[in-house]
């Protein structure tokens, strides 16, 4: 788990964590598929929690697999409070990795959110769990028609972006993003100078300003930046 407070990223949109990513040269980041279940879902927080899935084999993907020790409910039980729950499910949206039970169980453990690249199943009823879930779409059918889980808390690859157990998710509206465990304190503190920025900025546009020169800032915008903040 993280040695450092992640709340102030909840204050930082995935958009503007991505933009400090590409300045930092991670250009990888962004999960494509995981979209919020619901729009209007609070930003979530928290440490990646991996699990992977490969495709369905005859001899595998069998009800009686469900039960054994490599299985989706042995990885919900080893999930650590306040984590977040990135599942590899290779994009395959064909079937339902969760349910309304799953993810009541997750929620009931207190785990933060869960994100995939896979789809969901029982929407109605992962709502009413509370969990927050990003995804890329539901599918009714359950898992085992097209997936069996292969192990948890290795590296994944979840919308075409490399997680490592404990890097750090952040999941809004736009999606989610991971920032590489290493990097989490700049992230915080670049990131929150950014957004400090850009509501000067969006400040300047609403009283008329024009965008040349102000965004990107050349060196006066950034000197008045500057006096604004009493920093010059």
């Amino acid at each position: 788990m993280p040695d450092i407070d992640l709340t102030p990223l909840l204050a930082i949109s995935t958009a503007t964590i991505t933009t400090q990513l590409f300045k930092k040269g991670i250009r990888s980041s962004y999960m494509k598929g995981p979209l919020p279940l619901v729009a209007d879902q609070a930003r979530i927080v928290g440490p990646a929690f991996t699990i992977r899935f490969t495709p369905a084999r005859e001899d595998l993907a069998t009800l009686a697999s469900l039960q054994d020790g490599v299985s989706m409910q042995q990885a919900i039980e080893a999930i650590p409070p306040a984590a977040i729950a990135v599942v590899d499910a290779m994009g395959n949206t064909d079937c339902g990795i969760i349910g309304d039970i799953f993810a009541r169980r997750m929620a009931e453990r207190g785990v933060a959110g869960y994100v995939s690249d896979g789809a969901v199943r029982d929407v109605e009823g992962i709502l009413a769990s509370g969990l927050p879930v990003w995804c890329a779409r539901p599918a009714a059918p359950l898992s085992i028609d097209g997936l069996v889980t292969a192990g948890w808390q290795q590296p994944v690859g979840c919308g075409r972006v490399t997680v490592i157990p404990d890097d750090v998710i952040v999941a809004d509206r736009d999606g989610a993003v991971v920032i590489p465990k290493a990097l989490v304190a700049e992230i915080i503190r670049d990131g929150a100078e950014q957004e400090r920025f850009e509501a000067w900025v969006l400040g300047r546009v609403e009283a008329g300003a024009s965008l040349p020169g102000l965004y990107p800032a050349t060196a006066a915008a950034q000197a008045a930046y500057a006096a604004d903040q009493g920093d010059g």
